[in-house]
């Protein structure tokens, strides 16, 4: 799988410490997974459906592949598909931009930049 740019779903408190520390260890879901996911641009709205519904303090954060090196695989997962895992922590720098989720009358995730 090649893309340059995938997304990690935060919420507002864990974006703040994320940029606070410099870098973000996962949530509480990606430690017991071992890795901190990611979504492909077509996958996030259906990640956000699946494991955020509800929610009104989620952070959509973009982040630029090549710099994560090794410590980004793309495993399948849901429905077959390949998802971007990071194996170690997030860096700050990784993030090229972010932004509250906001969604079109159709649903479709507005992405950040």
């Amino acid at each position: 799988m090649t893309a340059d740019v995938a997304y990690k779903v935060l919420s507002e408190t864990e974006f703040a410490q994320f940029q606070a520390a410099g870098w973000f260890e996962g949530s509480v879901v990606d430690r017991a997974d071992g890795f901190i996911h990611l979504s492909a641009a077509g996958q996030l709205a259906e990640t956000i459906d699946r494991h955020f519904q509800g929610r009104d303090d989620l952070v959509i954060a973009a982040v630029q592949l090549p710099m994560l090196g090794a410590s980004l695989r793309w495993e399948i997962s849901r429905g077959g598909q390949a998802f971007p895992h990071v194996y170690g922590v997030l860096p700050i720098g990784a993030v090229i931009a972010a932004g509250p989720l906001t969604r079109r009358g159709d649903g479709e995730v507005v992405l950040p930049g």
